[in-house]
């Protein structure tokens, strides 16, 4: 009984090793070999990336859930994600942001596309036509009934934080059928032990996001250990590793980012 415990707890140091410490390690090293780091936040770009056409020139609805890395140290370990979205018709774009100044939920506080500390966002959920315009409306509803919204509410580890806002919409509009990257750390935040997971295509444990596991078709298999993310997608084969995130195919929902011949606005 002891040699096996003993094994177990081997095996148990050795996958903690390889799984999260060692790629963590791997990524910080690399993270900070990077020479177009923003030094601080007043000098860093927060300007559009080009990401989006000027609203004139996209009539239909259109939905877009993006993630950057966050600024300095920090981007070591983790995205700040947000959610974009525009009627049919509508003259402007409407981002939906969470931060951790003042009343968390901001709107229209930076460019729709904008990038974060210097940080170019990527693609999570594009969504356009009939669909967009279907899910517009519940997304507005979602934001308006976030439940960390109280000044003062806002917690950078393990959450709530913008990651467990845009969480909240998901699980709110559910056949948006998109899981938020790994490394979008306060994903996994939740008062509840057991749930369904955001796409309520498999269930979540969650130990108010320190520890966790997720098991569903869309977000794959997932194993959170003081917020760092490992594991596998199996519906759009990746292997996901702290720091580095998702690697391999992209995620359903991510489209390719195409450059817009005018700012959006």
């Amino acid at each position: 009984m002891l040699l096996a415990l003993a094994w177990c707890a081997r095996t148990l140091v050795l996958a903690l090793v390889l799984l999260f410490l060692l790629p963590l390690a791997a990524h910080a090293l690399w993270w900070w070999s990077r020479d177009d780091l923003a030094p601080d936040w007043a000098t860093a770009d927060w300007s559009s990336a080009r990401l989006l056409p000027a609203p004139a020139a996209a009539p239909e609805a259109l939905v877009r859930i993006y993630a950057a890395r966050v600024g300095r140290w920090r981007g070591i370990f983790a995205h700040h994600t947000w959610i974009v979205v525009k009627e049919a018709g509508a003259p402007r774009y409407t981002r939906y942001d969470v931060v951790g100044w003042g009343l968390p939920v901001r709107k229209d506080a930076y460019a729709a596309d904008a990038r974060w500390f210097g940080n170019p966002p990527q693609v999570v959920l594009a969504l356009d036509g009939e669909a967009a315009a279907a899910a517009v409306p519940r997304i507005h509803a979602a934001v308006a009934t976030y439940p960390h919204r109280a000044a003062g509410s806002y917690s950078a580890w393990p959450g709530p934080n913008s990651n467990t806002f845009v969480a909240h919409v998901l699980r709110a509009v559910p056949d948006l059928g998109v899981a938020l990257p790994p490394t979008a750390l306060g994903k996994d935040f939740s008062e509840r032990a057991v749930a369904w997971t955001p796409s309520r295509t498999g269930l979540q444990l969650s130990a108010r996001g320190y520890l966790g596991l997720t098991l569903g078709w869309v977000e794959g298999i997932e194993v959170n250990v003081l917020g760092a993310v490992a594991g596998l997608d199996l519906r759009r084969p990746a292997l996901k590793l702290p720091g580095w995130g998702r690697i391999g195919m992209d995620p359903a929902g991510a489209a390719e980012t195409l450059i817009a011949p005018t700012p959006s606005r």
